[in-house]
C-alpha cells in the first residue's frame, strides 16, 4: 500500500472516530432537550459535544489540541463572516415582507422588548434600535459562547480532516449534511408542521452555510470566522428578524429557519463563495 493510500485510510478512520463520538455524546443532551424543562438548560451542553468529540478524537489519534486552528488571523475575515449572514437574512426577510409573506413591525415584540429594557414610555423606534444594538453585540457574544463548541468540532476539526481526502466542495457538503443530521432530532421535536418540507429547507440552509463557512475557514486558516458567522446567523434570524415579523398564513412557509426564503438566498450566496473558492484555489 502506498504512503498516500495509508494517509487517506488513516484520515477516514479519524473522520469515522469523530462522527461516532459526536453521535454518542449527543444522545443524552438530545434526550434532555426533548424530555426535560426548560430545554434551554441543555442546549449549551449539546452544542459543546462536537468540541468534546474533537478533543477526544485528537487524544485517541495521538494529536494535540493545540493543532487546531486557534489563531485569529487577519481581521477582515471575521468581519466579513459576521456581516455575510446579516446581509442574506436582511435580503430574505425584506423580500418576504415585500411579497406579503409577513409584515413589520410586530408591536407585541416591541412591547416585550420595552419591558425587558425598562424603557417604559420611550418611543417604539428607540426601543427597537436599542434592542437590536444590544442583540447584535452583547447577544452576539453570548451566542458565540455556545456556537464555539460546535465550531471547534465542525469547522475547527472536521472540515480539515475532510479536506485531506475531498476537494473543497466535497468537504463543505459532507460537513454540512452531517451537521444538519446532527440537528434533526431537535428539529423533529420542535419544528411542527410538514417534517419533510421543514427538513429540506433546514438542510439546504445548513449545507449552504457550510460552504460559506468552509470558505472563510480555509481562506483565513482559522475557526473564528465560522464562529462569528454562526453566531450572527442565529442572532439575526432567531432574535431580531423573526420576532419583529408579523405572521400571516404564508409566514411559516417562507420565513424563519424552516421556510423557503432564507435557504433560497443563502444558497445564492453559497454559489458565489463556491466560485470564489474555485477561483482562489481552495
Amino acid at each position: 500500500m502506498s504512503q498516500a493510500s495509508i494517509e487517506k485510510r488513516t484520515t477516514w478512520i479519524t473522520i469515522s472516530v469523530f462522527v461516532l463520538i459526536a453521535t454518542a455524546l449527543s444522545v443524552a443532551p438530545h434526550y434532555a432537550i426533548v424530555n426535560f424543562s426548560p430545554a434551554s438548560r441543555y442546549v449549551g451542553a449539546l452544542m459543546w459535544t462536537p468540541a468534546i468529540a474533537a478533543f477526544l478524537t485528537l487524544k485517541i489519534r495521538g494529536r494535540n489540541i493545540s493543532s487546531l486552528p486557534w489563531k485569529w488571523g487577519k481581521w477582515k475575515y471575521p468581519i466579513r463572516a459576521y456581516f455575510t449572514p446579516v446581509l442574506y437574512v436582511a435580503i430574505a426577510y425584506s423580500l418576504a415582507w415585500t411579497f406579503g409573506f409577513g409584515d413589520i413591525i410586530n408591536t407585541t415584540t416591541v412591547e416585550e422588548w420595552s419591558r425587558e429594557l425598562g424603557l417604559g414610555s420611550f418611543a417604539p423606534n428607540i426601543t427597537i434600535i436599542v434592542m437590536i444594538v444590544l442583540l447584535a453585540t452583547i447577544g452576539f457574544l453570548k451566542a458565540g459562547a455556545t456556537v464555539l463548541g460546535e465550531e471547534i468540532g465542525w469547522r475547527g476539526f472536521f472540515i480539515w480532516e475532510l479536506r485531506k481526502v475531498l476537494p473543497f466542495g466535497g468537504a463543505a457538503i459532507v460537513c454540512g449534511l452531517i451537521w444538519s443530521l446532527w440537528h434533526w432530532p431537535i428539529i423533529l421535536y420542535y419544528g411542527g408542521g410538514n417534517f419533510a418540507f421543514q427538513m429540506a429547507n433546514f438542510t439546504l440552509t445548513l449545507v449552504s452555510m457550510s460552504v460559506i463557512m468552509t470558505y472563510f475557514t480555509f481562506k483565513s486558516g482559522s475557526m473564528w470566522p465560522a464562529v462569528m458567522f454562526h453566531a450572527a446567523h442565529n442572532i439575526y434570524i432567531q432574535k431580531i428578524f423573526t420576532p419583529i415579523t408579523i405572521n400571516n398564513e404564508h409566514t411559516s412557509v417562507w420565513l424563519d429557519e424552516f421556510g423557503m426564503m432564507v435557504p433560497i438566498i443563502v444558497t445564492l450566496f453559497a454559489l458565489y463563495f463556491w466560485r470564489a473558492a474555485k477561483a482562489e484555489g481552495l
